[in-house]
């Protein structure tokens, strides 16, 4: 059984997880760290990570950008595997996360669903045959009203797979609206819809002569996030220091 605490345990996705975790035989939560220190989950819950005392063999975070400096310093200190998603990182933060991985594993992702992850590994294998053959690379994503940024940052990852597989040969294209001009043969264009509660949906275009072909994922619920964080903490207890992403969970 893997002990795991939860930082951001009584957030939204936390309790998505608190509850989903409820139902795995191979996991449990034995603490819980939240600046709303209730306790409705049957787990002692701590105001700050450093006061958290229980014994674990790996921790989950959602939360927020700015409880990371003072999660890492907990990670660090305790050596605790971690499974990181909350986004909005900064640069100075992804740096400090590096550098903690050196002392502690830590799995860290752009998009913590498996299906996203089995699709990067697709979109690699497929991008050289059908680039090479011409073939022309678009991303459209579409997302809820709120959402604050665009592209995706899973849109990027998914091109930056795209572009690993081609030596980094291809340029991104954000915006077509201020030129007019034709497409430029080594570029990945990104388009990005917000509207609604949609909470995620991605297509991978790739458009040659006279066929199209598109792969797509398509979120019905946060619930796909939460699922990709528990087994990331099942493959991440016990694991030496190291940097981790979820293509070593899916491999």
């Amino acid at each position: 059984m893997v002990r795991a605490i939860m930082h951001g345990c009584n957030g939204v996705m936390g309790q998505v997880i608190v509850n989903m975790v409820a139902e795995d035989p191979d996991i449990e939560i034995v603490a819980g760290i939240d600046i709303n220190t209730e306790e409705k989950n049957g787990f002692p819950v701590f105001g700050k990570a450093v006061d958290c005392n229980v014994e674990a063999d790996v921790l989950i975070d959602f939360s927020s950008a700015k409880a990371m400096d003072a999660l890492l310093d907990f990670i660090e200190a305790r050596k605790i595997p971690a499974v990181l998603c909350s986004t909005g990182l900064s640069e100075e933060q992804m740096a400090r996360v590096h550098e903690v991985s050196s002392k502690a594993a830590i799995l860290k992702s752009a998009n913590m669903s498996l299906g996203i992850n089995t699709l990067f590994k697709v979109l690699k294998m497929v991008a050289p045959i059908l680039a090479q053959e011409g073939f022309d690379m678009e991303i459209v994503e579409k997302h809820h009203n709120r959402k604050l940024d665009a592209p995706s940052g899973t849109a990027i990852a998914l091109a930056d797979a795209i572009n690993e597989s081609l030596d980094n040969a291809y340029s991104y294209k954000y915006d077509r609206s201020q030129e007019r001009k034709k497409r430029e043969k080594m570029e990945i264009g990104f388009s990005a819809v917000r509207g609604g509660t949609i909470v995620g949906e991605h297509d991978v275009i790739f458009a040659g002569t006279d066929e199209v072909i598109t792969i797509q994922h398509t979120a019905y619920s946060r619930a796909i996030f939460a699922k990709g964080a528990v087994a990331g903490a099942k493959y991440l207890a016990g694991k030496p220091a190291g940097f981790y992403d979820m293509q070593d969970v899916i491999n």
